[in-house]
């Protein structure tokens, strides 16, 4: 089951944060990812204690746009609060996955380089499927490049 976690190589790494919400959801993708050879970069957060989720969303973001990670996951109480954090950072793509439908078409579509997710709202299995299916999921390009490459445009 963790080797489908590997994407398009096994030399991708991951960043992966939480907020106070989701560090319970946040570890168990992060053993997934780790048994199937990725490399983790784990930004926190460790407890329950509240925190600012636009803290790790941003911490994670600068991890990909820089290169240090090719893809991020985030995780908080829905996943939303983490996505429109994230999606205010430029060449930063991140939606909220609730099954694997959504994984592979925002991959497919959107170049999706962020999954976020819900820990009171999405459970480990149907989590660890969507990220599976995220990871394995090519970007198509096509009709689609020119609509990220609007989106990109319009974040500057």
């Amino acid at each position: 089951m963790a080797d489908d976690l590997r994407g398009n190589s096994i030399m991708d790494t991951i960043a992966i944060a939480s907020d106070h919400a989701g560090p319970q959801l946040r570890a168990e993708l992060r053993a997934a990812l780790e048994a199937a050879g990725h490399a983790v970069l784990d930004l926190g957060t460790d407890g329950t204690q509240s925190v600012d989720y636009p803290d790790f969303a941003a911490a994670v973001c600068r991890a990909v746009t820089e290169g240090r990670a090719r893809f991020g996951v985030l995780v908080c109480g829905t996943g939303i609060g983490m996505a429109i954090a994230a999606n205010r950072h430029r060449g930063i793509r991140a939606a909220v996955l609730h099954d694997t439908t959504e994984a592979r078409l925002t991959r497919a579509h959107n170049d999706a380089n962020v999954a976020c997710f819900g820990a009171r709202t999405t459970g480990v299995e149907t989590a660890l499927d969507a990220l599976r299916a995220f990871l394995a999921q090519p970007f198509e390009g096509g009709r689609h490049e020119r609509r990220v490459a609007k989106i990109e445009a319009q974040n500057g």
